[in-house]
C-alpha cells in the first residue's frame, strides 16, 4: 500500500511542553484555598508548580518568534497526577490547567498563528480514580464495568499494603495506580475511538500515543487510524516507540514514533567525550559513537521505513521520560549545539523539550521535569537561545533541509557529512565532533561533479567549488558544523 503521513508534518518543528511546569497564568482562576508549590521547585520533590494552558497562549509569542510551528502537549486530562498519565476523566481538560475553555483558548490562538496542537494520548491504562473503575471498587463483580479491565481475584487491592503483594489485576508495569485496560472489550474500544474522535473534532491536529506496544494488536491500531484520518485526514498519529518500530510503520497505523533511535545516535557521537553511559533507557545505555558508527547508524535508521516516514519521524534529543540533553553530555554546550545542528538539517520533524533552548538541565524523571524560569531570565543562557533562533530559522529558510532526498557523504576521522536534495538544489551539512579543526575532502554524487558551486548558510565556511568527483578541503572548526547550499 501507499504511504501517506501529514505533509504539515514534514515542515514543522516541535516544542514539547509539560504543562504542569511550562508557564503558570494569572488568567487562570482557581477556587479558594487551593495551593502550589513554588513556582521553580526542586522537581524531585514532586507535587503541582500550578503550569495551565492560559500560560502557554500567554506566552505563544515566544514560541512563535523562536520557530516553533507544532506544540506536543503532555497529557492535559484531568488526573491526580502532574504528568496526568494517571487520566481520571478523557472529556474533561483538568480543571488545574484551566478546564476545556483554556484548551479551547490555546487551539484557537495557536491555530490563529500558523501553530499546530498535538495531545497526548494514554489509551494502554488508565487510574485508580477513573470512573469505570471506581464503580468495580465500589460493586465488585457486579459492577456492568466488570469487563473494562483484566481482574485475577477479589477483593480487588488497588494499593500495596507490602511492597512485595502481588497485584490482583493487570496494570502497566505493575502499578497499582494505573490499571490497564481491557481493549479486548468492544465497549473500551468503542470507549478510546470516542475519546480520540472526540478531540479531533475539538480542533486538536493529532495524537502522540502513550507506551502504544502494549496493546498488542494490530486490528486496534489500524482501526485507530482509520477513525482519526476519518476525523481529520491531515493529523498525525506519533507513537512513544524507542526501538525500531516496522511494525507500527506500514501505512496503516502510525504516521511516525518517537525518534529515540535519533537522540542515541546524535547524542552519541556529539557528545562521545562526555556523554554519561551509566544512564539506561529503554534497556539500552548511551554510549560515545565514532563518525564511521554514526554514518552507518543514520542510514540503517533511515533504512527502516518508507521515505514518507522518515520525513514524518519525531527527531528528539530529550523528552519528560529522559535526562535532558545538557545533563546527559556531561553539560558540555558545545555537544548540545552540534546535537541541534544535526536536529535541524536532518529528515523527520525536530522535536525541542521545553526550555532546552536556554539551557535547562537535569537528570532522570523527575529531574528533568523543572518549571520554565520565566521570571529569572538571569538565569537563561541567552547565546544559546540566539543559536536555536538562528538554526530553526535556517530550517523554515531552506526546503531541502526539510524534505530533500539524503545520502551519506563522509564518516571518519571525527567528521560526519551527508547531502541532502531537492529540485535542483543541494545542501551539504558536515559536523565534526573533533576538538580541534578538521579539513576534508568530500565525495560527491556523480549529477554534482565539476564546476557546481556551493556556498555557506551556516558556520565559519567559505564558498567552495566542486572537482571532478568531490568538494576539496572542506574546513569545519572544531566542535562546529557547517552546511553548505548548492544550486545549478
Amino acid at each position: 500500500m501507499a504511504v501517506e503521513t501529514p505533509e504539515w508534518v514534514k515542515h514543522a518543528v516541535f516544542y514539547q511542553i509539560f504543562p504542569d511546569r511550562f508557564a503558570r497564568s494569572p488568567r487562570t482562576r482557581h477556587p479558594r484555598g487551593q495551593q502550589f508549590k513554588p513556582w521553580g521547585s526542586p522537581p524531585e520533590e514532586q507535587g503541582f508548580q500550578g503550569g495551565d494552558l492560559h500560560g502557554i497562549v500567554d506566552h505563544l509569542d515566544y514560541l512563535k518568534q523562536l520557530g516553533i510551528n507544532a506544540i506536543y502537549l503532555n497529557p492535559i486530562f484531568a488526573s491526580a497526577s502532574n504528568h496526568r498519565y494517571h487520566t481520571f476523566d478523557y472529556f474533561q481538560v483538568d480543571p488545574l490547567l484551566g478546564g476545556n475553555a483554556a484548551l479551547r483558548e490555546l487551539l484557537d490562538q495557536a491555530h490563529a498563528m500558523g501553530i499546530k496542537v498535538v495531545l497526548d494520548g494514554v489509551f494502554n491504562h488508565a487510574s485508580r480514580g477513573f470512573w469505570q473503575f471506581h464503580h468495580i471498587l465500589e460493586n465488585g463483580g457486579n459492577s456492568p464495568y466488570i469487563d473494562w479491565f483484566i481482574i485475577h481475584g477479589w477483593p480487588l487491592r488497588p494499593y500495596r499494603e507490602t511492597a512485595d503483594q502481588e497485584l490482583n489485576y493487570e496494570a502497566w508495569i505493575g502499578l497499582p495506580a494505573l490499571p490497564k485496560l481491557n481493549t479486548n472489550n468492544p465497549g473500551v474500544r468503542d470507549f478510546i475511538m470516542s475519546v480520540a474522535r472526540y478531540w479531533l473534532e475539538f480542533g486538536i491536529d493529532g495524537w502522540r500515543l502513550d507506551v502504544p506496544f502494549e496493546i498488542d494488536d494490530d486490528s486496534f491500531w489500524q482501526e485507530f487510524r482509520r477513525v482519526v484520518k476519518g476525523a481529520n485526514p491531515d493529523a498525525y498519529i506519533v507513537g512513544e516507540v524507542w526501538r525500531p518500530a516496522q511494525r507500527w510503520l506500514q501505512g496503516d497505523q502510525f504516521d511516525a514514533v518517537m525518534n529515540y533511535i535519533f537522540a542515541r545516535l546524535a547524542m552519541g557521537f556529539c557528545g562521545a567525550e562526555t556523554i554519561n553511559s551509566d544512564i539506561v533507557l529503554d534497556g539500552d545505555r548511551h554510549v560515545p559513537l565514532n563518525a564511521e558508527q554514526v554514518r552507518r547508524g543514520i542510514d540503517e535508521m533511515l533504512g527502516l521505513y518508507d521515505w514518507q516516514i522518515d520525513l514524518a519521524q519525531l527527531n528528539m534529543l530529550d523528552s519528560h521520560d529522559t535526562p535532558r540533553a545538557l545533563w546527559h553530555m556531561g553539560g558540555d554546550m558545545s555537544a548540545l549545539k552540534l546535537c541541534t545542528l544535526l536536529q535541524m538539517t536532518m529528515p523527520g520533524a525536530p522535536n525541542i523539550y521545553y526550555g532546552s533552548e536556554i539551557g535547562m538541565t537535569g537528570g532522570p524523571d523527575p529531574g528533568c521535569r523543572g518549571a520554565f524560569p520565566w521570571d529569572a531570565e538571569s538565569r537563561w543562557d541567552t547565546e544559546l537561545l540566539d543559536y536555536f533562533h538562528r538554526v530553526i530559522r535556517m530550517r523554515h529558510e531552506h526546503p531541502v533541509l526539510r524534505t530533500g532526498t539524503f545520502t551519506s557523504l563522509y564518516g571518519q576521522n571525527g567528521v560526519y557529512a551527508f547531502l541532502r536534495e531537492q529540485n535542483g538544489q543541494q545542501a551539504i551539512a558536515a559536523f565534526n565532533a573533533n576538538k580541534e579543526p578538521a579539513t576534508v575532502n568530500l565525495p560527491l554524487p556523480q549529477n554534482l561533479a565539476g564546476g557546481r558551486h556551493f556556498r555557506a548558510i551556516w558556520g565559519e565556511g567559505r564558498d567552495y567549488t566542486a572537482g571532478v568527483d568531490m568538494l576539496v578541503g572542506v574546513s569545519i572548526p572544531a566542535r562546529q558544523g557547517v552546511v553548505l547550499l548548492g544550486a545549478l
